[in-house]
């Protein structure tokens, strides 16, 4: 690869030496700005401008495993050890979804979004007109416990826009979060927050369509190490380690072999339904965020109504204690009945009011329940009722789609599963209502009660009581038999309590029920909570059906079994695999021409880049293998020819590889220690750009026996890199990775 001088003017220089607290494992640059985010050994994450400059500092008190930016550079992805997603605001690090995709560590991390390959094509677009803003002003938000600062419980400030934008879907482009985990397991995400698809490969059956005889394959025990989704959204590589099986007709014949491997999935019905996706997506996840609203909001009102209710007994059931204390055989209530019909005072009812309870505690009592009632018809009328209404609204979009079914029931919007939830977000509607009606009431009683005992405590103490407020006896009366010891208001706040209804009023529900249309005769027996989790339950089979449906359609085209790997035991193998350097990534192919908008577009061609292992290849040690067209490669083998090449590159002598990516342009950035360095701290290494589509690629037959590795078709072909060939610059000490690279920053440590 002889090259001019000038031609070997690097696009990249050295701009500084930054020394940080804790070992750099994983780096990812920011897409859009020159933001580098870091996760460090002792797992916090750290957001540098390219001036070095620290914007934040995160620690989510877990193992981080994986990272990765959303394509508009706005929020960063971050896998964790437990199997939870978390996804961040680029501009203060907050948390603004975190989703448990998977149960074991995620390992990888891909956030594609569709790509623009036809140009002024509007027919390319999937942009969608959310029409909720034009009926309804802007979600509420979840609301605050009084008395909590910003941010000690995760909520999200008034001020603060991030969390909304996250599911304000409707001018992004569409995309995907793709997730894999450690025990095979590859999850998807619309927008990072929607979840549409969950695969694994072990149970995948592996085609063959490059041998005559087919015979199925698994991998076993598998560790995805690296996913990557194409551009147009239709194909997605997967770099597994793993045991693949091939069982022939006879047991005896059956082989085993452990190594690495690369995976091609179908996952056209992306491309194919991107719109109708889109749409679901939107307001599917706003529908979500709505609930968790809800679910926020009633928590909120639990525990206020509940702390006003411990003020309330705190202060009154002192008087029982002094009931049993003078030898009286009646309850309070009977007492304050007594009271009231005009007898003559009880020593400890005396005493209660007197000395116990007083003016005071009487005004702080009443002034404690009647603030949390105002309070909780404020997060009602603010919080709750609104999310309410725009589920409301959100699922008769849905509705409207899911009787379009040439176009979504392909996605698994079922009409039927549809209209049950819509119906369950109208039953919450009326459950509020209710709820709005109870606490009025219970309000007024309370408020009715505590003037009566003032009055009262004017009169025991022969002190004027002109200026009190007026009281109701009636109310009193009624609030002593049903309020005193029973708490409406905490009833219908509890998801296990039931409510009785006589018979009578059962009919009358039924017959205006069933002239309404409607199924539910039964909503009156359930509390607010009770409603609510039933309507969430019902969103949750809805939403199911569409991720099962995307699931299924999800299959295996491919697999090129790369190099073995040890066969000891899975977990070294495992662990050996984890630590050779890979990378995946698509470029754009002038020579592909542009398909038809109805079929998947493929302008793009996949480039797989990963380290040679020296312990099975001793004769090819210290190599690195570049193979392009894999996701080509089906399509072509139909026609009668492959279009899989391949090239091995030696490392230069006295070099070995510490890191790789693939790089803008076609080009793979090789991240080089002097062999000869014996620590951290001495020795010489450099970073050196190699042109890939420059390089002589060799055609790989895949019509031989499997029980070959390709890698040695390349064997008497390999590309010696040399030092003076080659874009290269020097670093005065050696290196370790991660390398970290981007359309305009290179990263190495």
């Amino acid at each position: 690869m002889e090259t001019d001088e000038t031609d070997r003017v690097l696009p990249f220089q050295l701009q500084f030496d930054k020394p940080v607290a804790s070992q750099v494992k994983i780096a990812e640059w920011n897409p859009e700005k020159d933001l580098l985010a870091m996760v460090t050994e002792d797992s916090k994450i750290l957001l540098h401008r390219f001036n070095w400059q620290r914007l934040w500092t995160i620690s989510p008190g877990r193992n981080i495993t994986s990272l990765c930016w959303r394509p508009d550079g706005k929020a960063i992805a971050v896998g964790l050890e437990d199997g939870t997603i978390s996804l961040h605001d680029v501009e203060n690090g907050k948390l603004l979804r975190s989703l448990k995709s998977h149960i074991v560590a995620v390992v990888c991390l891909n956030w594609e979004e569709e790509g623009q390959l036809i140009r002024g094509d509007p027919k390319n677009s999937s942009s969608y007109e959310d029409r909720t803003s034009r009926f309804f002003p802007p979600a509420p938000r979840v609301p605050r416990m009084p008395g909590v600062v910003s941010g000690d419980t995760g909520f999200m400030d008034d001020s603060e826009d991030s969390y909304r934008e996250l599911s304000n879907s409707s001018y992004q482009r569409f995309n995907i979060l793709c997730s894999g985990d450690k025990d095979g397991s590859i999850c998807f995400s619309i927008f990072g927050i929607f979840p549409i698809g969950k695969i694994n490969i072990h149970k995948f059956s592996v085609p063959t369509p490059f041998i005559d005889k087919q015979t199925p394959r698994q991998i076993l025990n598998s560790s995805i190490y690296k996913v990557s989704l194409s551009k147009d959204l239709c194909r997605l590589i997967v770099m597994c380690s793993g045991e693949l099986n091939e069982n022939t007709e006879s047991r005896e014949s059956q082989m085993v072999r452990q190594g690495m491997h690369s995976l091609v999935l179908d996952t056209s019905i992306f491309w194919k339904r991107k719109s109708e996706l889109h749409q679901l997506a939107q307001q599917a996840s706003n529908i979500e965020d709505l609930t968790e609203v809800i679910r926020a909001s009633l928590s909120v009102m639990c525990k206020q109504w509940s702390d006003a209710m411990h003020t309330f007994h705190e202060k009154f059931d002192s008087l029982s204690t002094l009931i049993i204390d003078h030898a009286l055989d009646s309850t309070p209530q009977e007492e304050f009945l007594s009271l009231l019909g005009g007898a003559r005072t009880s020593s400890a009812v005396h005493q209660f009011l007197v000395n116990s309870l007083g003016e005071v505690g009487v005004k702080r009592v009443l002034k404690v329940i009647c603030g949390t009632a105002k309070e909780l018809q404020r997060i009602v009328l603010d919080h709750l009722q609104p999310a309410a209404e725009i589920i409301g609204f959100r699922m008769g979009e849905l509705r409207g789609l899911s009787r379009w079914r040439a176009r979504y029931h392909g996605i698994g919007l079922d009409e039927i599963l549809i209209n049950n939830a819509t119906e369950k977000s109208g039953m919450i509607l009326v459950q509020i209502e209710r709820f709005m009606r109870v606490l009025s009431s219970v309000e007024q009683q309370f408020s009715n009660f505590f003037n009566w005992l003032l009055k009262c405590i004017k009169l025991l103490m022969q002190e004027p009581s002109d200026q009190l407020l007026p009281y109701n006896s009636e109310l009193v009366v009624i609030f002593l038999k049903f309020l005193y010891d029973q708490d409406p208001v905490k009833q219908l706040l509890e998801v296990d309590h039931d409510i009785e209804v006589d018979l009578e009023t059962m009919q009358r529900v039924k017959e205006l029920v069933q002239f309404g249309g409607f199924s539910d005769c039964e909503y009156l027996q359930r509390t607010l909570a009770k409603e609510f989790q039933q309507m969430e339950d019902s969103f949750k089979e809805a939403f199911l059906m569409p991720f099962t449906t995307i699931s299924r359609k999800m299959l295996c085209e491919d697999l090129l079994p790369l190099f073995p790997l040890p066969s000891s035991s899975s977990s070294s193998s495992a662990s050996v695999s984890m630590a050779i350097p890979m990378s995946i990534s698509y470029y754009e192919d002038a020579s592909q021409a542009v398909s038809s908008h109805q079929t998947c577009q493929h302008s793009f061609v996949d480039y797989v880049c990963f380290q040679v292992p020296d312990e099975p290849f001793s004769d090819i040690a210290n190599c690195i293998g570049v193979i392009r067209g894999f996701t080509h490669d089906l399509s072509s083998s139909k026609n009668g020819y492959t279009s899989l090449e391949a090239v091995l590159l030696c490392v230069p002598a006295g070099y070995e590889c510490v890191d790789l990516s693939l790089y803008k342009d076609s080009q793979i950035v090789l991240l080089l220690n002097g062999a000869s360095a014996s620590s951290e701290s001495s020795g010489d290494a450099c970073m050196m750009i190699v042109q890939a589509s420059e390089l002589p690629f060799i055609s790989i037959s895949r019509f031989t026996n499997l029980n070959l590795w390709n890698l040695y078709q390349l064997k008497d072909s390999t590309v010696q890199l040399q030092m003076e060939n080659e874009k290269v610059r020097n670093i005065p000490h050696s290196v370790i990775a991660p390398l970290a690279v981007s359309g305009e920053f290179n990263t190495a440590h």
